[in-house]
């Protein structure tokens, strides 16, 4: 069955829907992927995956949940140099998503999930998180397709030597697998900041982080291997991630701390 959307129910449905519905919303982003994936590309992988996890989880019956439209404009203020990148403010992003809980809060939502397809979302959803269930008592979740790569150690490919952040292996196959229309494989170029090996303490996925803009590593754009993404192992990593995200959707319906 489709996902069941918030958008096309009467408010007289959206104000009878079941104690303790999820409304999903996916956090894409419109920015620079280098020369070959196209701007949309946070957009297609975060909407996608919430659609079909919500899909799976109607369908089964396990958890009442809505769709809720997905945000394009995010922050991605390390893409700003890039031609094609439209981000937001830091401050204009958590307003949004601060309104947006206030507003579902008044239509008698009470659980939230966020799935999120850009990590320069990361930090500022976690906080947006905590603002939202002090202000208007929401249970709040932030979840992803994948785990960043500049969040947690990525190892699946190592010919990214863990670096393949943004438009490398994992996200050019998921959208080949997604929109192969899109990608622009003759334009993939390896491009993985090696220097950061040497260092044991600061990196992507190590103990201490660093703050970064994406033309610090090169003109591209782009941090990691495309060249060695395919369809099929975009496929695997999108329906793992959908499988998770359903998991996630279900737990959140009854989460509770106490």
């Amino acid at each position: 069955m489709p996902a069941p959307r918030f958008i096309d129910l009467t408010f007289p449905e959206v104000a009878h829907l079941p104690e303790d519905t999820v409304a999903v919303l996916p956090l894409g982003a419109i920015e620079q992927h280098g020369p070959h994936l196209p701007v949309s590309t946070d957009y297609v992988t975060a909407t996608s995956a919430a659609e079909a996890a919500v899909a799976e989880v109607a369908e089964a019956g396990t958890a009442p949940v809505v769709l809720l439209e997905g945000l394009a404009y995010t922050k991605s203020d390390e893409h700003h140099w890039a031609p094609g990148t439209i981000w937001l403010s830091w401050d204009t992003l958590m307003r949004t998503l601060v309104d947006i809980g206030r507003s579902l809060q008044t239509s008698g939502i009470t659980r939230l999930v966020f799935v999120n397809g850009h990590g320069g979302n990361s930090a500022l959803g976690q906080v947006a998180c905590r603002e939202l269930r002090r202000q208007f008592g929401l249970a709040t979740f932030f979840a992803h397709l994948s785990v960043p790569g500049d969040q947690v150690r990525d190892v699946s490919n190592p010919h990214e030597l863990g670096l393949g952040i943004h438009g490398g292996h994992s996200e050019t196959s998921l959208m080949l697998h997604l929109r192969p229309e899109l990608v622009k494989m003759d334009r993939a170029v390896r491009r993985v900041p090696e220097q950061l090996t040497a260092y044991e303490q600061i990196g992507f996925g190590k103990p201490v982080s660093f703050g970064w803009l994406s033309d610090d590593f090169g003109p591209d754009g782009h941090i990691g291997d495309p060249t060695t993404a395919t369809a099929d192992a975009g496929k695997v990593l999108f329906e793992a991630g959908v499988q998770r995200l359903a998991a996630a959707i279900v737990e959140a319906s009854t989460f509770r701390v106490r």
